[in-house]
């Protein structure tokens, strides 16, 4: 989605290998919902499955928009302003919903939870978000993007690995599917 909308905003052609990068990727995605779809049966859960899709569907064009803004305020500002100030936004936004939602005493955690907490903070969260700011200023937003599916395909494997979830075979050649052909189109 961050390629066709960057192509739509700023009037630039998307290659062959690029579209069929994408074509190849989008099949592997639906292998990979026909596989949940078929899962569920008929009714309810079928519905449900559509709504989490949906829902996906809606983060992953929110994600493509702010990856599209990024690149260009990234290239106006810098990558390390323009990731101070997302992160800053992002933790004030944060911390007002806790403020909002929950009373003070949810904070009396024993020392590991905010030990815990500081290292996934720096981790998964601070560390990565300046590695795709500075990504994205390097190679651009649908690049970064197409490189980030990485990510989600690893993510099904380590599940399996190390939480025993199933993995099916068709999600196997979905995710490997658009792995391979999105990663190496990048």
């Amino acid at each position: 989605m961050t390629v066709i909308l960057t192509a739509l905003l700023y009037k630039r052609a998307i290659g062959r290998k690029t579209l069929a990068a994408m074509a190849l990727c989008y099949a592997g995605i639906a292998l990979a919902f026909l596989h949940d779809l078929g899962l569920r049966g008929v009714g309810m859960q079928q519905g449900s499955v559509v709504l989490g899709a949906s829902l996906v569907f809606a983060s992953t064009l929110s994600y493509s928009i702010y990856l599209v803004g990024a690149g260009h305020a990234i290239a106006r500002i810098g990558a390390m302003r323009f990731t101070a100030y997302a992160m800053v936004v992002a933790s004030a936004a944060s911390l007002l919903q806790f403020v909002v939602m929950r009373p003070m005493s949810a904070l009396d955690l024993p020392l590991r939870v905010y030990e815990l907490s500081v290292a996934m903070a720096i981790f998964s969260t601070v560390l990565p978000v300046f590695l795709l700011s500075f990504a994205i200023r390097r190679i651009g937003p649908g690049s970064a993007s197409l490189i980030g599916t990485i990510g989600p395909v690893s993510t099904i494997y380590m599940a399996y690995v190390f939480l025993n979830e199933n993995i099916s075979l068709l999600q196997i050649a979905g995710r490997l599917w658009c792995w391979r052909v999105c990663s190496s189109s990048a």
